[in-house]
């Protein structure tokens, strides 16, 4: 399959390039600095912007017919609601959320009349369970869940399969965004949160973005792979969790693992 990748250049993005080179697929690398891709051995390198629909026009131009999509172009924002920047929360949306969608308008109507293709949008465990200090990203990724989830129902009819890959904690994860000044109100709710990812991934740690490659892998080759796909010990323990329980029971279950006091 000839599959373009968005967001290529480091972690979930280059490993994904490069597992799903490996298994022969002709893979297009995009970012938004071309040069980040310079490493990838893949059959094209191409220039994406997501949040800009001429750069996203030029990129499929120059990118010619391809068979999958898959979304991975993210960007991160972590601060309480409170006071988070209204312009700082609309860049999170406009390329989580909105880049996606935007990208794929534009594939679908070719897609629709020959009547197949694969959309792959990486999503997180907090696409599914909000947390505290990252609701900015927790809403731009269930946002992209709820198109997702509407694009499975639309058109899977004409031969389009959607897949949405929920990750837990991936080391190297996304780009580090700079930090949003502390509010002194909000410094506990801080200090209780640091640490969290350490008391849900265990002794081991964070696993290796592979394994997020090796699941794209997985959904693009495997017809039968369901809409939602949770990538991770730790997103497969809470998203069991949540599942069983209702809200109440939910928050004391979380609150005991990660020792939470706020």
């Amino acid at each position: 399959m000839r599959v373009l990748i968005t967001g290529a250049g480091r972690a979930i993005g280059a490993a994904t390039a490069t597992e799903l080179a490996r298994a022969g697929h002709e893979v297009i690398a995009t970012a938004r600095d071309v040069a980040m891709l310079d490493s990838l051995e893949v059959a094209m390198r191409l220039t994406l912007d997501v949040t800009s629909e001429a750069s996203i026009i030029e990129a499929l131009a120059n990118a010619g017919e391809i068979d999958a999509v898959v979304n991975n172009a993210a960007s991160h924002g972590q601060g309480p609601l409170e006071d988070y920047p209204p312009d700082r929360l609309r860049e999170v949306f406009e390329t989580n959320t909105f880049g996606p969608l935007r990208l794929l308008q534009h594939v679908l109507p070719s897609w629709r009349i020959r009547g197949h293709g694969v959309i792959v949008n990486i999503s997180s465990v907090q696409g599914r369970v909000s947390s505290p200090l990252e609701g900015v990203y927790s809403g731009s990724k269930y946002a992209l869940e709820a198109f997702s989830e509407a694009l499975h129902y639309e058109v899977r009819h004409f031969g389009i399969r959607t897949v949405i890959i929920e990750p837990g904690y991936i080391s190297p994860g996304m780009k580090p965004v700079p930090q949003l000044e502390r509010s002194p109100a909000y410094e506990g709710l801080w200090n209780d949160w640091d640490g969290t990812d350490a008391k849900l991934t265990g002794p081991t740690g964070r696993p290796g973005p592979e394994i997020v490659g090796r699941a794209v892998l997985r959904a693009i080759e495997d017809e039968s792979t369901p809409l939602r796909v949770p990538v991770g010990a730790d997103a497969e323990l809470i998203l069991a969790t949540r599942r069983e329980l209702d809200d109440e029971e939910f928050e004391a279950t979380m609150r005991q693992t990660l020792g939470l006091t706020w």
